[in-house]
């Protein structure tokens, strides 16, 4: 992934500064020395870098580049271009190249490449920037893809926390007393204790938490290590005939009243 540039400067040889990388050659594939002409001992390059070092410590991203005449004002917030010179190397000044730096949290769009060519070349997808030396540069500007800030921790107030703390404090095996079912008895039953497994919504029952007793009836008859199945001994098993007998009713009633006839009118 592409990132944006952080510098712009001069080089007076084919290689640069640590972290800076020249432009030794134009779209075309001819030379870039922007010294030729002038006499000079040695040429110079453009150059351009997108690290972050001491000499952008605080990682400011190259927003725009422009170029100015030797009797231009500088433009507010723009800087020249740095040089990385030797000594006996001097840039012409009829013509400046400067630019705008801005931090990368604040920037928008930014500069992301730096192309040279000459005069009469058109390069596609690129801005013009002027032209210097015989040269034209252009620039390739870009959205600044921002990374998502993590969401923040919650807060929570102070009656949040104790709220927390006391619940953490509740002994939940303490037991309940619940009303008993028959007289003078009473039951009680844990809040932890269940028939079902309640680890999870799908295994607590309608019926937890509701304590069960023998109703006093059958109390007496129940001693220590009496089987279960003679608790029932004394159950008596209608048959369907018994039952027809013991519920039957013939309607006598109602049918001597529907048939009773009304008083007659004389």
């Amino acid at each position: 992934m592409t990132v944006p540039l952080t510098g712009l400067g001069w080089t007076s040889s084919n290689v640069a500064s640590a972290g800076w990388t020249p432009i030794l050659s134009t779209v075309e594939g001819s030379s870039a020395n922007f010294g030729k002409g002038f006499a000079q001992k040695s040429a110079y390059y453009l150059c351009y870098t997108s690290a972050i070092n001491s000499v952008n410590p605080t990682g400011d991203v190259l927003y725009d580049v422009a170029i100015v005449t030797e009797k231009s004002l500088l433009p507010s917030g723009y800087t020249y271009v740095k040089e990385f010179l030797e000594p006996k190397i001097s840039i012409s000044k009829k013509k400046r190249l400067c630019v705008k730096l801005v931090p990368f949290g604040t920037a928008d769009t930014a500069v992301f490449d730096i192309l040279l060519s000459s005069k009469s070349k058109v390069v596609p997808n690129y801005m013009r920037i002027g032209e210097m030396s015989g040269f034209a540069l252009w620039c390739r500007k870009e959205h600044v893809l921002k990374p998502r800030p993590l969401p923040k921790p919650r807060n929570l107030s102070l009656e949040m926390k104790q709220l927390l703390l006391e619940s953490e404090k509740v002994d939940h095996s303490s037991e309940t007393p619940i009303a008993p079912f028959g007289p003078k008895r009473q039951a009680t039953i844990k809040r932890n204790e269940s028939i079902y497994e309640s680890s999870n919504v799908y295994g607590i029952s309608a019926m937890d938490g509701v304590p069960f007793t023998l109703h006093p009836k059958f109390e007496n008859s129940i001693t220590k290590g009496t089987n279960a199945c003679s608790l029932f001994k004394n159950f008596h098993i209608k048959s369907l005939a018994d039952i027809e007998k013991e519920y039957d009713y013939g309607f006598v009633a109602e049918r001597t009243a529907a048939a009773r006839l009304p008083p007659s009118i004389s």
